[in-house]
């Protein structure tokens, strides 16, 4: 919790004040920067926890080179994804670890409403099987990490762990308790009950983010990417998609008008080609502006390319030009 390519001042004072960590003289490497360094040779090795970083990066192949050529991986995971085959490292290494709901120790969860929960353990494997997340990157710390002030040997027990977050982590005092008041709480200052914002006017301010410009040349249109209502992350859990209608997951979505311009009945076979790559899928037509095409993410990162906004670090998920050529069989 709290670490980021730059940590927020409040958080490093605090691991200063408690731990005497020393704040980083610059920034780290956000995800992406790390995919670029991997790929540049320029990473030794790589500890995953848990996700799928192969899937999530754009222009899979690129991300798949990447991965491979970084000399030691080591995947923290509670199940299997493709990500451990084709995002592996020359050394590769799978930890398997329990999932939140076998911890045999309480957690605490986050909602989407800031408040934090205590969650109960539930059964765990037999005993020798397997271990807990924590458990492993405790032990992995204390045997690879030279001696410091942070007490990883301590830190498998999970009430002492509440406890560190609640001495360094800004809002999360009520933590260190909550094992014993059960109580959940809403981390403060992120959400307002009252109209009072901490600007000099106490009023909120707003200001129109002026959007780049679109102009795609005739016969192509704006791709974005989207996930599912079965799915999290990269993680699907079912095929069909209640929101938007569709059953299968292999399609490029667009409007009915843009399909009968090409020709294209619904499941029609028809290859999207981006500047990356080329996909082969089937349409299917969505209440969608004519112009714009989504397919459902990770899977198109085949077709997504390596451009980054420089400021957020984020690649161009939602703005994509593509063509579509109809396959005639």
């Amino acid at each position: 919790m709290g670490f980021a390519p730059g940590l927020k001042e409040a958080f490093a004072k605090k691991m200063e004040e408690v731990y005497g960590i020393p704040r980083a003289e610059k920034p780290g490497l956000d995800t992406f920067r790390c995919m670029e360094a991997a790929h540049a040779g320029r990473i030794r090795v790589g500890v995953f926890l848990g996700g799928n970083l192969f899937a999530a990066n754009p222009d899979r192949p690129w991300a798949a080179t990447a991965l491979q050529r970084i000399g030691t991986t080591c995947a923290i995971a509670t199940k299997l994804n493709e990500g451990h085959v084709h995002g592996r490292g020359r050394y590769h290494v799978v930890l398997p670890v329990l999932a939140r709901d076998e911890e045999t120790q309480a957690t605490t969860q986050e909602s989407m409403f800031n408040f934090v929960r205590l969650s109960d353990g539930g059964e765990a494997p037999p005993a020798g099987e397997i271990r807990s997340e924590v458990d492993v990157m405790c032990a992995l710390a204390a045997r690879l990490l030279p001696p410091g002030p942070f007490p990883f040997a301590t830190m498998n027990n999970h009430d002492a762990v509440r406890r560190a977050i609640a001495a360094v982590v800004p809002g999360h005092g009520p933590i260190a308790s909550i094992a014993a008041t059960k109580a959940e709480f809403q981390i403060a200052g992120r959400t307002f009950h009252e109209p009072v914002f901490p600007t000099p006017s106490g009023r909120a301010r707003a200001q129109v983010t002026k959007l780049p410009s679109f102009r795609p040349a005739e016969g192509s249109f704006r791709l974005m990417t989207l996930r599912s209502e079965g799915q999290f992350n990269t993680v699907v859990y079912e095929d069909e998609d209640l929101y938007r209608g569709v059953t299968r997951r292999d399609v490029v979505m667009m409007s009915e008008s843009d399909g009968g311009r090409l020709g294209l009945a619904e499941n029609d076979p028809v290859d999207v080609v981006t500047e990356t790559g080329r996909m082969r899928v089937v349409a299917a037509f969505i209440d969608i502006p004519p112009g714009n095409l989504a397919m459902y993410y990770p899977e198109a990162n085949v077709v997504v390319p390596r451009r980054v906004d420089p400021e957020s670090g984020t690649p161009a998920f939602k703005s994509i030009v593509a063509r579509l050529e109809p396959v005639r069989v």
